[in-house]
């Protein structure tokens, strides 16, 4: 967690409708600056939305998903964003049901939140 001028801020990377900045304004009432990074050992796969207000904001039904794999030729590339613990809340508020937010380590070194596959797969 970085401490800033107005309090701490936290690293969200974003691998889809977070980086629309139709969504952040939506969401978070401004636009975000980020710097690209990566996600090692994880693919991207397609979740159908059924929650009206997401697909109103996102303006697409359907948004890739995180799944893990443990490979390291498996790379999801994104952006993270600084944002307020505040701002970390909406995302959680827009994120549906089968997404999880769990912090991982980034290509970059840093550690960040990353929303992944929170659906159960039968998987002890």
């Amino acid at each position: 967690m970085a401490e800033t001028l107005g309090g701490s801020t936290e690293l969200l990377f974003s691998y889809g409708t977070l980086q629309s900045e139709s969504a952040q304004l939506a969401i978070f009432g401004r636009r975000l600056q980020g710097t690209l990074d990566r996600l090692i050992g994880y693919r991207l796969e397609w979740l159908e939305i059924s929650d009206a207000e997401v697909v109103r904001i996102s303006g697409a039904q359907r948004h890739p998903i995180l799944v893990f794999t443990g490979q390291s030729a498996d790379q999801v590339c994104g952006t993270v964003f600084c944002i307020s613990d505040e701002e970390l809340r909406d995302a959680d508020a827009y994120e549906v049901g089968d997404y999880r937010r769990e912090r991982r380590a980034l290509a970059s070194g840093r550690d960040a939140w990353v929303y992944v596959d929170g659906r159960d797969r039968g998987v002890a």
